[in-house]
């Protein structure tokens, strides 16, 4: 045997050792006798493997009328998230108490098989609105409006308490971002929303805040894009020029800088954070959630870093602790200890908050409300 097939021989033997070092294999496996007709399982999770949270691009295999499965590989100690659906959040699987399941945490350790035995989709099952669950106060639609280079989305704008009585008085706006998740449950992808709805009329009715309209975009399937992507600048500018003016002349706001907010959450928080960078003129204060300051592909700390000086501008920033929120972490440092050394001072215009044992989700968000709306909102 000469040199060059001992090469090829030992590359047969240890190349697949070495890959199963490395790496393991988890199999995702679908077991369900209630599909409808035509229909497809997808699996959606937190990196690039699993969709990144796009809903619809990771499909199953069909291996029979009932079962679905698909096979990925992942390095030992990466921490997976995902959800199981049929293509979109309206119709993902059911626990067998019939509610929809917190997401599927894995850390990577061993070749492992999930299997998922699915007697209901979530659209299968008429969806009840709780106490904790309902739309409290008044609330208009705006349907498929339409932007240049972006996707047409539905708005929801929450609208005071007095707010048909008083004819003559004029409201700030907070502009919200994954509007169908911020107020409407029956429209929340994930089964429960943010209950800005109850936050902002219980503290207006408390006299902590003032009164002020409330305006959720809703997101479409280009999220990712809209959010920090290729398609940022195309949102932005809908967001500045055509809903802004169109809700200062729709309803009773008070247009200037002063008066106008954006708030969002993951990438919702960047999005945030960037338009208000950008348009301090425009809008004076933001709320940023778990937002992606600096993790993977996504980077805003160093737009910030070089813009020599101080901008008029309200910053809050909060986080958890838990799961993903444990990887956003060193970027949210990074970005308030920026902020601080360009004269931001915590509790005038940055403020930033630490939830112990909080996860990456609406519930976690919802819990958080009435912080960042007395920071951006609060009477003097």
């Amino acid at each position: 045997m000469n040199k060059k097939e001992i090469i090829i021989l030992l590359a047969f033997v240890f190349v697949p050792f070495l890959f199963s070092q490395t790496k393991k294999e988890i199999k995702i496996k679908v077991i369900t006798t209630n599909l409808p007709a035509n229909s497809s399982i997808y699996i959606s999770g937190n990196i690039q493997q699993l969709g990144n949270w796009n809903v619809d691009i990771v499909k199953l295999n069909k291996k029979d009328k009932n079962t679905w499965e698909k096979s990925f590989y992942f390095n030992v100690g990466v921490i997976l998230q995902f959800k199981i659906t049929r293509g979109s959040w309206a119709n993902e699987r059911l626990d067998d108490d019939l509610k929809i399941p917190s997401n599927t945490r894995l850390k990577v350790k061993n070749d492992t098989t999930i299997t998922y035995t699915v007697k209901k989709w979530s659209d299968q099952v008429e969806r009840r609105i709780t106490a904790h669950g309902q739309i409290t106060g008044k609330v208009e639609y705006i349907h498929g409006l339409k932007g240049d280079g972006i996707l047409p989305r539905d708005i929801i704008v929450w609208l005071p308490p007095g707010y048909e009585k008083n004819e003559r008085e004029r409201y700030p706006v907070l502009y919200m971002h994954d509007g169908q998740n911020i107020i409407d449950p029956a429209k929340s992808s994930f089964g429960y929303d943010w209950q800005v709805d109850e936050a902002a009329d219980s503290l207006i009715k408390a006299g902590k805040i003032n009164k002020v309209i409330i305006v959720g975009i809703y997101c479409t399937a280009d999220r990712s894009l809209d959010y920090g992507g290729s398609k940022s600048n195309a949102y932005i500018n809908f967001i500045v020029n055509k809903v802004k003016p169109m809700i200062d002349k729709k309803y009773k706001t008070k247009p200037d800088k002063k008066n106008t907010a954006i708030a969002g959450s993951s990438l919702g928080g960047i999005i945030s954070f960037m338009i208000l960078w950008k348009y301090p003129d425009v809008f004076s204060k933001a709320a940023c959630l778990s937002p992606a300051f600096h993790i993977g592909k996504y980077n805003w700390i160093s737009d910030v870093r070089n813009y020599k000086g101080k901008k008029n501008v309200k910053i809050y920033i909060d986080n958890g602790s838990l799961g993903l929120e444990e990887k956003l972490q060193p970027g949210v440092n990074e970005m308030l200890s920026l902020l601080e050394k360009k004269g931001y001072v915590r509790g005038k215009d940055l403020e930033y908050f630490k939830a112990a044992n909080a996860e990456h989700n609406e519930r976690a968000w919802a819990k958080r409300n009435w912080r960042w709306l007395e920071f951006l909102f609060g009477k003097k």
